[in-house]
């Protein structure tokens, strides 16, 4: 598919090809509080040819109720931060717009390189430091200013590289903020709502959203975000921390590849 704008053709291939997308990227949002999107992107470059920004955008609002159904699951359990959320989410949208501003002016490869080195730290720091199940976020002015630099700085993140928050928010409040790993991904779930449907208004204008596909990939998600949310209160601590380095060990192999590719190109 090179054309944006060019719809796909709605075979029976497309329409399971969106549904096992959406299936295997509600799985993850839920276990790891992730938008999914590391899944979603490259599968529907690959299996339905969608250039790079459509399939980003097609993704970004395919996490819009993905991501709901994901906060729904972990508040059950009291799992979400409501205000830290928010401050994340509103500092997230003012750095994306400067991570946006930024895309063209500064070295790509060199970005990715220095992301896939703070992959790197964080998956050795999830072996080291594993924090309480009932470590909360408390709210303070010190707290309440670190959440609106890592909401800043996701946002920037985003914008020049493509990446979900969930990848930098997660880690960080349960290795900076102590908080436990179901908080942190409740919280991340939360965050990205507001911020997924910011970008995905825009890409709407843009013609960078399939809203087709968007609505298969988004409703087989949420029949298995819940699932992902409770296998993750099965697992402890330290486990849950194993797989979700494995999950980040994947995505910096990704954004490594990408280096290559781009520089070789």
């Amino acid at each position: 598919m090179t054309d944006s704008a060019a719809p796909a053709r709605r075979t029976p291939r497309f329409i399971l090809s969106c549904l096992g997308v959406g299936l295997a990227a509600g799985l993850l949002s839920g276990l790891f509080g992730v938008g999914g999107g590391t899944v979603i992107v490259p599968l529907l470059v690959l299996l339905l040819h969608f250039d790079q920004r459509l399939a980003a955008g097609t993704s970004l609002a395919a996490i819009v109720p993905t991501a709901t159904v994901g906060v729904i699951s972990y508040a059950v359990n009291g799992s979400v931060a409501w205000v830290p959320a928010l401050i994340l989410a509103a500092a997230a949208v003012i750095g994306a717009q400067l991570g946006s501003w930024l895309l063209a002016r500064v070295n790509q490869n060199a970005l990715r390189w220095g992301f896939v080195g703070f992959l790197v730290v964080v998956i050795v720091s999830l072996f080291i430091v594993v924090p309480s199940r009932d470590a909360e976020l408390v709210l303070t002015w010190a707290s309440g200013l670190g959440l609106v630099a890592l909401g800043f700085i996701t946002g920037i993140l985003a914008g020049l590289l493509g990446v979900g928050g969930g990848v930098v928010v997660v880690p960080a409040l349960m290795l900076l903020f102590g908080t436990s790993d179901l908080i942190a991904k409740g919280t991340s779930l939360l965050m990205m709502i507001p911020t997924a449907l910011s970008g995905t208004i825009g890409n709407v204008r843009r013609g960078n959203v399939d809203l087709v596909a968007a609505s298969l990939v988004g409703v087989a998600a949420c029949t298995t975000t819940a699932l992902g949310a409770w296998v993750a209160t099965l697992l402890d601590p330290f486990t849950a921390n194993i797989l979700f380095a494995v999950f980040l060990a994947f995505i910096a192999v990704q954004m490594a590849l990408r280096a290559l590719r781009s520089r070789r190109s």
